[in-house]
């Protein structure tokens, strides 16, 4: 994939796109093969892929107890960057979420969420990212505004690799899409 360009996988409920997304984000062991993540091995160089991304998950990863501001401030600090409160504030104001960044997290809506989640990935710019479905369970107000987030990482030079089983989703943010295929087998 190229800097800055957006890869989509496509695939029903249970084809395997979140255990693909585990085994190239070095969170699960592959089988056999090999996987190759920003030009380093997944198996022999995990250290260097984990350096080189940024995961969000299908469910926000949101520390429902701190506010906005002190989930991106954590981030931040675990990151080792420099000015986490600096960063912080810009990430609120980026992504719009300056409006309460002192209310705790729990009382945040489903988009509201999903934004800050995508917001703690981007701390320490990591040069791809990975979405996870990143729409599921958005209403089409916060969806379409997850596709704007996504083209503006894209705009921003940074690679986003995500998964949906959305068709439209994968034709509107994608530079190129895979379609992965469930295999069933049945007992006749």
């Amino acid at each position: 994939m190229e800097q800055g360009s957006i890869f989509a996988l496509l695939g029903s409920n249970g084809a395997g796109k979140t255990t693909l997304i585990k085994i190239l984000t070095t969170l699960l062991k592959q089988d056999g093969g090999t996987a190759i993540v920003n030009g380093f091995d997944v198996a022999s160089q995990p250290d260097h892929v984990r350096q080189s991304l940024s995961l969000t998950g299908q469910f926000a990863a949101v520390d429902e107890i701190l506010t906005r501001q002190e989930n991106l401030i954590m981030i931040a600090k675990l990151r080792h960057v420099k000015n986490p409160r600096q960063v912080a504030d810009e990430l609120l104001t980026h992504f719009g979420l300056t409006d309460a960044a002192t209310r705790r997290a729990s009382t945040y809506s489903g988009g509201m969420r999903r934004r800050l989640d995508i917001a703690m990935s981007l701390v320490g710019t990591p040069p791809i990212i990975f979405l996870d479905e990143p729409t599921t369970g958005l209403d089409p107000e916060a969806r379409i505004e997850m596709w704007k987030v996504v083209k503006e990482l894209a705009d921003g030079g940074r690679t986003a690799f995500l998964t949906t089983q959305y068709l439209d989703e994968a034709e509107q943010l994608a530079d190129r899409i895979a379609i992965l295929l469930e295999h069933l087998l049945r007992a006749t």
